[in-house]
């Protein structure tokens, strides 16, 4: 039961001091009823259409405790140890599987010629755009642009992305080749990953070797989804 919160100036009638009238009472219990609803509906006027935000970021908020409770005996997912060139890691990179990003502001279930660009600014922001089209070929462009930050400057490995303020998620580059062709991205409770190439056209066999290397890190592969590429050949 919550402790009710008195807004009238006076408060509550002591009942140690004096003997509460029945009129007297109701009149104080209608006018703080009268207060508490004009500060109610100044205080929703004033969040306006965040409102609609605050419900999606429990929704956020409900998706990462369950991932956590479900993972709770696996060690959390660490980054690759060996240094990242990050001017070389920038540009294009096709994403050729996933286990996809599913939340009421952010969807790339179904996503057809997923591709993830990034630019590394002055100010070390890392200005990241997604692109795919959703459901087929021909379906819809959807284009997000959240920003990410290196967080651990050693290695470059570990990031931090944005895609609604004030949270940030860690994002780990997992495996990254030595030609800076072939990727895995993955986070910690595994709940997402994503595999990408600076090519399109991936063969069956390296994704193979792909998903047996995601899988070597505890990753259920059974849950990562081949993304459908097909670009112009030129």
């Amino acid at each position: 039961m919550t402790t009710p919160t008195y807004l009238s100036s006076a408060g509550p009638p002591e009942l140690g001091v004096r003997r509460i009238d029945t009129h007297e009472n109701n009149a104080w219990m209608l006018r703080s009823r009268r207060e508490y609803e004009q500060m109610s509906e100044v205080e929703e006027v004033s969040v306006g259409g965040s409102t609609r935000w605050l419900h999606l970021l429990a929704c956020v908020l409900s998706v990462t405790l369950l991932n956590a409770c479900a993972t709770h005996r696996v060690p959390p997912l660490e980054a690759m140890d060996r240094k990242v060139n990050l001017e070389r890691f920038m540009g294009d990179w096709y994403v050729i599987g996933f286990i996809p990003i599913t939340l009421p502001f952010f969807s790339e279930e179904g996503a057809h010629n997923g591709v993830e660009t990034y630019r590394l600014t002055g100010a070390g922001v890392i200005e990241t755009t997604y692109t795919f089209r959703d459901g087929g070929f021909d379906g819809p462009e959807k284009r997000f642009t959240p920003q990410g930050w290196v967080h651990d400057h050693e290695t470059n490995a570990e990031w931090r992305m944005q895609f609604l303020w004030p949270f940030k998620a860690a994002y780990l580059i997992v495996y990254l080749d030595q030609d800076y062709q072939k990727t895995i991205i993955g986070v910690p409770d595994r709940s997402n990953l994503w595999i990408m190439s600076r090519d399109p056209r991936m063969s069956d066999a390296e994704y193979q070797q792909m998903l047996s290397y995601a899988a070597s890190l505890g990753y259920d592969v059974a849950k990562v989804k081949r993304v459908p590429q097909r670009w112009p050949t030129e």
